[in-house]
């Protein structure tokens, strides 16, 4: 099993910055791909960021250039910086992990971005 925490959400004005992290413990070993979810109310998660190791990254449109996924592996850490926020960025975030191995997959219990205008 692994665990995530997030922190690091908050409110924050238009054009501004934020930066959440996302911890994972417990049997990291078999967690190879890792990703931050978004989820607005009433709507299913989307991507909008993830990573495969340290280095392979992938974005959702409105995320690049805006958005930089990151992975510390050996403080088992994810990270999603986001700059030039905007109000329709205004979700809750979640970090997300894959156990290779078995494809299982592991959930944070979510941090909310709110963007004011």
């Amino acid at each position: 099993q692994v665990q995530l925490t997030e922190s690091g959400g908050g409110l924050v004005q238009t054009g501004g910055s934020l930066r959440l992290s996302c911890l994972a413990s417990g049997d990291t070993s078999r967690v190879h791909a890792m990703g931050w979810y978004r989820q607005y109310p009433g709507q299913q998660r989307e991507l909008v960021a993830a990573i495969s190791g340290t280095t392979i990254t992938n974005y959702r449109g409105s995320a690049k250039g805006r958005f930089t996924i990151t992975r510390d592996a050996a403080k088992n850490e994810l990270y999603l910086q986001m700059n030039d926020l905007k109000p329709e960025d205004t979700a809750v975030y979640y970090c997300h992990a894959v156990d290779m191995p078995t494809g299982g997959e592991f959930w944070g219990q979510g941090t909310q971005v709110t963007v004011s205008s």
